[in-house]
């Protein structure tokens, strides 16, 4: 696919983006919420997406170490609601695709993206090292070898909504071969930090724009950037193809670090609707 960088200029897309959560707490429970889109699109906002709670509580707003916004609040005991809702310009292309792209040797790697190259909570790089060198040591450097992992993932696991958990690791997901977009995602930032190459978990909306029905049911979804050249750059393994949409709400090393909501306390996740559109 051709890069985009010079497509003719064109009228942007109006997406609408959305959520509505109820939880359940059986005792007032300290909660971290991450659901705003994320500051990086914050130019392109037409409507703002502020935080909606129901009851009403304080909220106190912060930026965490990974540059996300999210919000600090006690949910009462009972049932939470949460919800937001913005519009957002979006050019229409899809997910650059550039494989002219290098990796950078790690010595030369920026000093704030060495964490990226670390195992992590849910990317077991340190276990899963034999493996990625023996099947992707031949690949091209660079792009090419971030795309023949995610070849690799996409081929390997079959998606399935019944057959992940919150606490499913890369390395489960490689030996069970299923699971859901985070499991993808998981699997491919492990293995391209086993080849030396900066990858951080991302997690926003991704509508189903020039994506021919039938469609699932919308929700949240899962990719990861990975650094090459000088920058950081889109990857989706879950869907393996440059895609029209996609809206960023946070970054981090994985999972664990953007987590939508993080209760401090018991909490059950009651009904869960996102949106696209």
């Amino acid at each position: 696919m051709e890069r985009l960088d010079n497509a003719p200029s064109q009228p942007p897309l109006k997406i609408r983006v959305g959520f509505d959560l109820e939880l359940r707490c059986p005792r007032p429970t300290p909660m971290i919420v991450t659901l705003g889109v994320h500051a990086s699109r914050a130019g392109d906002l037409l409507e703002a997406d502020p935080l909606q709670v129901t009851p009403a509580v304080p909220l106190r707003s912060y930026v965490d170490s990974y540059g996300n916004r999210c919000h600090r609040l006690v949910a009462p005991a009972g049932l939470l609601r949460l919800q937001g809702s913005g519009l957002v310009a979006d050019p229409g292309w899809t997910d650059p695709v550039l494989p002219e792209l290098e990796q950078r040797p790690v010595e030369d790697l920026p000093d704030d993206v060495l964490l990226f190259l670390l195992a992590s909570r849910f990317c077991e790089s340190d276990l899963l090292t034999d493996l990625a060198w023996s099947r992707f040591e031949g690949a091209p450097s660079g792009w090419g070898r971030v795309q023949a992992i995610c070849d690799f993932v996409h081929q390997h696991v079959r998606f399935d909504y019944n057959r992940s958990s919150p606490t499913k690791s890369a390395l489960q997901t490689l030996e069970s071969r299923e699971g859901v977009c985070r499991d993808f995602t998981h699997l491919a930032i492990a293995l391209c930090r086993c080849m030396n190459i900066p990858a951080r978990y991302c997690t926003g909306y991704l509508s189903d724009i020039a994506v021919p029905p039938p469609h699932t049911a919308m929700d949240f979804h899962a990719w990861f950037e990975a650094y090459l050249g000088d920058g950081w750059h889109v990857f989706d393994p879950r869907n393996n193809t440059p895609r029209i949409g996609r809206i960023l709400i946070a970054r981090g090393r994985d999972a664990a670090d953007v987590a939508l909501t993080t209760s401090f306390g018991p909490s059950v996740l009651e009904s869960f609707q996102v949106w696209a559109r």
